[in-house]
C-alpha cells in the first residue's frame, strides 16, 4: 500500500469539514484532518507538517490569510488550496501572490476539488526534488555474483518493514543506492527520499539542515527554513556517514529518533514527523563506541538491522557487467580488450566500483581508438598486484608496494606520454603544466622520448 498523503481542511462550517473528510477518506490515498479555526490550524501545524491544506478565506478571529502567511513562512512545500463562497478576482489574485496553490469557490464539484489536489501533490514533489540535492550516486545496482545478489535480497527484504537499517561497506560499495532501493521497495517509495552527507557538514550546519531554523535564529537566518526532516515527511531519510557526526550532534539525532520530535533551531515548540531512518557508515562504530566518539544508545537506535556490502575485490566476477554499464554511459563506440579486463581484475580496487567508474571514465577519454587497451587504463600502480612496476626502483617495490611521490609523478608523466604519442604539447595540457615545466620534468626524470617522437 502506498504511502498516504498528508491532508488538513480548515473551515469554520462543521458540516463542509464533515463531508470534505468522508469523500477524502473514501479515496484511501488521503491521511485527513479537520479543525474549525483558523486558531486551531496554526496551533496544529505548529506540530504537525502536511502536503496539502484545504483552507477557508473568511473566518472570525483569525482568517484563511493569516493561516496562508503562516504556512508559506513555515513551511515552504506545503502547497494550500484557499476555499471561498465568493468568485471575487481581486481575491484570488491575492491568495495566489501570498503563495496559495490554487483558489476554488463553493459551492464546488468534488471531482475538480480532488483534481487540484493531485495536482498540488505533485507540484510539492516537484519542489523537494528541486530543493534537495542528492548525492553520492554513482551507479545502478549492477551485478550477478552471489554475495551481491545476497545483499540486493537483504534488502528487499529489509524493505517490508519500517525498522531502522544501518549500511555499512567501505567508500564506494553503493551504500546511497542500497538505500534508494530499500526505499524503492517499501510501502514509503511514492513518498520524498532525502539523502544527507552527515560527513559534509559542521555541527551548527548539520543541525539546521536535519532541523530547519526560525528566521533570526542566527545571523544570517534571514527567512524560516524547513528542516530535511520535514522535507522528507512520510518518506525516508538517508543519513549518510552518519558516524561522523559530533558528539555535540548525537543527543538531537538521538531524541529525534525515538520521538520523531525535534525542534526547529531557535525554535519553541516541538514538531512531529513520520520517517523511516536508513543511515550508512564507512566506520567500525562498534569501535567508534569503545573510544568514546560514538554513542552507544545512538548506534543500537540506528543499528535496529543492518546490511553489509561487499568489496569490489570480493565480487570480481561483476567487473565485466559492470565495465559494460559504464561504457554505455560514458561512450556509444568504446570497447574494451580481453587484456584490458585482465589488468582491471587483477587490480585491488580500494576505492571500489566508484573508483572502477573513474578509471573507466579516464579510459574513455583518453583512448585514441574505439577499444580500450591496457595502456588506457590509469590506477594507483602502488596498490595494484597486476599493473607493471618497471620504472619503480626494487627496494621501493619491496617495501609493502610504497613508492616515493616522485617516482609516482615519473610513472604518471611517462604514462600520459606513451598514451599521446609522445606529443609533449598534448601531454603538458593534459597534465596541467606548461611544456617548459614538462621539459623540465622530463629532463630531471631522464625519461628516454623514442627518437622519431623528438620534437
Amino acid at each position: 500500500m502506498a504511502q498516504k498523503h498528508r491532508l488538513l481542511i480548515v473551515d469554520d462550517e462543521e458540516s463542509i469539514t464533515y463531508l470534505l473528510k468522508t469523500e477524502f477518506d473514501e479515496r484511501r490515498e488521503f491521511e485527513t484532518e479537520t479543525v474549525l479555526s483558523g486558531a486551531d490550524a496554526l496551533n496544529i501545524l505548529q506540530q504537525k507538517s502536511y502536503d496539502i491544506v484545504l483552507l477557508d478565506v473568511k473566518m472570525p478571529r483569525v482568517s484563511g490569510i493569516e493561516v496562508l502567511k503562516f504556512i508559506r513562512e513555515q513551511s515552504p512545500t506545503t502547497q494550500v488550496i484557499m476555499l471561498t463562497n465568493t468568485t471575487d478576482v481581486q481575491l484570488a489574485v491575492e491568495t495566489t501572490k501570498l503563495g496559495a496553490f490554487g483558489f476554488i469557490s463553493k459551492p464546488y464539484d468534488f471531482e475538480q476539488l480532488m483534481t487540484a489536489v493531485r495536482r498540488a501533490v505533485e507540484h510539492r514533489q516537484l519542489l523537494i526534488q528541486k530543493e534537495v540535492q542528492q548525492i553520492g550516486r554513482t551507479t545502478s545496482l549492477v551485478g550477478e555474483s552471489e554475495v551481491f545478489k545476497e545483499a540486493v535480497q537483504k534488502a528487499i527484504k529489509l524493505a517490508s518493514s519500517d525498522a531502522f537499517v544501518l549500511i555499512s561497506g567501505s567508500s564506494g560499495t553503493g551504500k546511497e543506492l542500497f538505500a534508494e532501493l530499500i526505499h524503492n521497495s517499501s510501502q514509503r517509495k511514492d513518498a520524498p527520499f532525502i539523502a544527507v552527507n552527515c560527513a559534509a557538514m559542521p555541527d551548527q550546519l548539520l543541525e539546521t539542515e536535519l532541523f530547519g531554523h526560525e528566521r533570526g535564529a542566527f545571523t544570517s537566518a534571514v527567512r524560516t527554513k524547513e528542516g530535511l526532516v520535514e522535507v522528507a515527511n512520510g518518506g525516508t531519510l538517508f543519513l549518510d556517514e552518519v558516524g561522523d557526526i559530533s558528539p555535540l550532534t548525537q543527543p538531537k539525532l538521538l531524541r529525534f529518533l525515538e520521538t520523531g520530535e525535534f525542534r526547529r533551531v531557535g525554535g519553541i515548540a516541538s514538531r512531529r514527523v513520520d520517517v523511516r531512518v536508513v543511515s550508512a557508515t564507512n566506520k567500525n562504530l562498534q569501535q567508534e563506541v569503545k573510544s568514546g566518539r560514538f554513542r552507544e544508545d545512538l548506534l543500537y537506535r540506528l543499528n535496529v538491522v543492518g546490511l553489509h556490502l561487499p568489496l569490489l575485490k570480493d565480487r570480481k566476477e561483476d567487473i565485466p557487467a559492470l565495465v559494460n554499464y559504464f561504457l554505455s554511459r560514458k561512450s556509444k563506440s568504446k570497447m574494451i580488450s580481453g587484456s584490458a579486463l585482465q589488468v582491471l581484475a587483477g587490480y585491488a580496487w580500494p576505492g571500489n566500483v566508484r573508483e572502477l567508474e573513474h578509471v573507466i571514465e579516464g579510459a574513455v577519454a583518453l583512448s585514441h581508438s574505439d577499444l580500450i587497451e591496457p595502456k588506457d587504463l590509469w590506477m594507483n600502480v602502488a596498490l595494484s598486484s597486476s599493473l607493471p612496476l618497471s620504472n619503480v626502483s626494487a627496494s621501493a617495490q619491496a617495501d609493502h608496494g610504497l613508492i616515493r611521490l616522485d617516482q609516482l609523478e615519473r610513472i604518471h608523466i611517462e604514462r600520459v606520454l606513451q598514451s599521446l604519442h609522445w606529443n609533449r604539447t598534448k601531454a603538458a595540457k593534459t597534465l596541467g603544466i606548461t611544456s617548459k615545466t614538462l621539459y623540465l620534468k622530463i629532463k630531471r626524470y631522464k625519461i628516454k622520448i623514442p627518437r622519431n617522437d623528438e620534437e
